[in-house]
């Protein structure tokens, strides 16, 4: 089992307010996941998105 911590970071375009997520990709190699959290509230519950799915999200967000 692995230690790493999350390395949390928002877009660049994330200049809107607040309305923003963070996200940890540094534990995709380790874990496999990609966590995901509200930017506003550090301690929010955190979302593990399996790499795969983020992946498919991501493909579907530049599509539009």
């Amino acid at each position: 089992m692995t230690t790493e911590s999350p390395r949390w970071f928002t877009s660049s375009y994330s200049n809107n307010g607040g309305q923003c997520v963070e996200v940890a990709t540094n534990l995709v190699a380790s874990r496999g996941v990609v966590p995901v959290r509200d930017s506003k509230l550090s301690a929010s519950p955190v979302l593990d998105i399996p790499a795969a799915a983020f992946a498919v999200f991501l493909d579907g967000v530049k599509a539009v």
